[in-house]
């Protein structure tokens, strides 16, 4: 079975199973992973770098669309304007760890959480105006609740509203609705968001730019496993030339993503 396995996807149910298995498996495979702790990632890759190289393997972790596509867009607008700033913003789009976080209120029957951008934040940031925004201003959250019968539900949406780490630091609105509703209205994934850099150019910075890339998603998760089997691809290619060691899509060569070989990929797409 070992040898008939070329890459291996490994898409983590929780925060604490990635850093666990990527490491591991890399040992026996190639492998991709879509460890998305941004504030963790360093230490995941070292991890994950050592036991690749010992066992001659390739592991490319962080790849989705944050981290992954909205990473090179950060990094492709950084080295083109250096004088900048950058702005992240997420959704209209549904959390899946914040819905999950609801649903773990007591008397939450279910539950759906979107995360919604702050117009006007991205119209300042658009306009060139190089705003500094606080975490309130950047996003609000609204929440879907299916109850149980003869929940307080008074006492849910405080419990809500003031959750660390998830809510109490946003606007935060609660609508209770009925689990019928729930399913006709929200029963879909979808998410995006936008990256954009502001910057300047010129003697005295006379001159402002606009980089934006935005996304916007039908499906999360088939989008990311779009973006993880496009790096599978790039992971068969560099373990075919001999390389090892772990890789982000910051290392990776465009080429490396693509079907096409190199002279289509310029006659059609350069």
């Amino acid at each position: 079975m070992k040898d008939e396995i070329d890459v291996m996807i490994l898409c983590g149910g929780s925060a604490t199973d990635l850093p666990k298995q990527t490491p591991e498996y890399v040992k026996y495979f190639n492998v991709i992973d879509s460890f998305d702790t941004h504030a963790k990632i360093p230490e995941h890759f070292a991890a994950v770098d050592a036991a690749a190289k010992e066992n001659g393997h390739v592991g490319i972790i962080s790849v989705g669309w944050d981290p992954g596509m909205f990473s090179l867009n950060r990094l492709y607008a950084n080295a083109i304007l250096t004088d900048g700033a950058d702005y992240t913003f997420w959704g209209k789009g549904v959390s899946q760890g914040h819905s999950d976080a609801i649903r773990r209120v007591e008397g939450v029957k279910d539950a759906k959480q979107y995360t919604v951008p702050v117009e006007e934040a991205l119209e300042a940031v658009r306009s060139g105006k190089n705003p500094e925004l606080t975490t309130r201003q950047k996003h609000t959250r609204v929440c879907y609740v299916v109850a149980e019968e003869g929940a307080d539900k008074a006492r849910i949406e405080s419990e809500i509203k003031n959750m660390p780490n998830y809510f109490s630091d946003y606007d935060t609105t609660v609508n209770f609705i009925s689990e019928e509703e729930l399913k006709r209205d929200h029963s879909g994934i979808p998410h995006g968001g936008f990256v954009i850099r502001s910057g300047k150019t010129g003697w005295n910075g006379e001159n402002t730019h606009i980089i934006e890339y935005s996304l916007k998603l039908d499906s999360n998760p088939e989008f990311t496993s779009s973006v993880l089997i496009a790096y599978a691809r790039a992971a068969y290619r560099l373990s075919k030339e001999g390389q090892t060691g772990c890789k982000t899509v910051f290392d990776i060569a465009p080429a490396y993503l693509c079907r096409q070989s190199g002279e289509e990929l310029r006659s059609h797409l350069l």
